[in-house]
């Protein structure tokens, strides 16, 4: 049986994601580039600052990789790991890799270095949709324990291609930080069901959120990654106004449902509570009529 992918730190993803020892890593733990914010405030550096990137071979075809570590900090976003994003997008921009990978694992921006990490976020975004500009294929790979969320959420949905594990989760805010500010009564982040119904990998399949869905199983996300570069899609006006109807069927799809299963419901699915104990395969086989549900305004 295959390892977890979500139980693997971010330099295990990417060794089994490219191709055996085909991964050279820029800005390496040796080099020591840390964030002088934590320094200042007292908090423990990682050398990496949380995020390896690099070049790498994926099927025999080069590409840049980084994966974000989510044991530092959550994955957290600051500075320096905005900085090491970008500069990897940038040299994107310039030496026109096979595609980019991004392996996403990260709670947002980092509370130490709000600001900093703010504008990093930003940069990220802006430099990726330069490199989908370009024509090269972006694809992101979300499957660790942390999740995708806050500016990082943002920027997975920039990427031409989203794959996600049945197990993952992906949003604009995280649970905690919706119940934060209006409450449990609006979203109880201690409700783990909940929590997997609304942001996790399976409901964000079935609403059209990510392009494929697997196990978590890093083989099932290396077979993916090629197949995402395979069909890489080019950023036109076409595509965004595609993706801007497919937000607006959602919206009128879902109405005032309280929990996804409604609208699972709503989309035709006869036996809607099931979903969270499906596995890949039996969630992926409901999708069609689910996105035809959603065109249709609800079933």
């Amino acid at each position: 049986m295959s390892q977890s992918f979500a139980e693997m730190s971010a330099r295990e993803r990417l060794a089994a994601i490219v191709d055996a020892g085909s991964f050279h890593e820029w800005l390496p733990p040796s080099e020591r580039v840390t964030s002088p914010h934590l320094a200042q405030l007292g908090v423990p550096a990682a050398f990496d600052d949380g995020v390896a990137v690099g070049r790498a071979l994926l099927a025999g075809r080069a590409i840049f990789v980084a994966a974000q570590e989510g044991e530092f900090m959550g994955g957290g976003v600051g500075e320096v790991h905005g900085a090491k994003l970008v500069g990897l997008l940038r040299r994107a921009l310039r030496d026109r890799p096979g595609a980019v990978v991004l392996l996403a694992e990260s709670g947002g921006v980092r509370l130490h270095e709000a600001n900093a990490g703010l504008i990093a976020v930003s940069e990220v975004m802006r430099a990726l949709l330069d490199v989908r500009a370009a024509g090269i294929a972006t694809v992101m790979l979300i499957g660790g324990a942390n999740g995708c969320f806050g500016g990082m959420g943002i920027v997975a949905r920039c990427a031409d291609t989203v794959v996600m594990s049945d197990i993952a989760r992906h949003a604009m805010s995280g649970p905690e930080v919706i119940e934060s500010s209006n409450g449990a009564g609006e979203f109880d982040s201690r409700d783990r069901g909940l929590v997997w119904r609304t942001t996790g990998g399976k409901h964000r399949w079935l609403t059209g959120d990510c392009d494929a869905l697997v196990e978590d199983d890093p083989v099932a996300f290396r077979a993916a990654a090629i197949a995402a570069i395979d069909a890489h899609r080019p950023m036109t006006l076409a595509a965004l106004r595609l993706e801007s109807a497919l937000l607006q069927q959602r919206v009128d799809a879902d109405g005032d449902n309280a929990d996804a299963v409604e609208l699972w419901t709503r989309l035709g699915i006869d036996d809607a509570r099931a979903v969270p104990d499906l596995d890949a395969d039996a969630v992926r086989a409901l999708r069609p009529a689910a996105l035809a549900a959603l065109a249709n305004g609800g079933a």
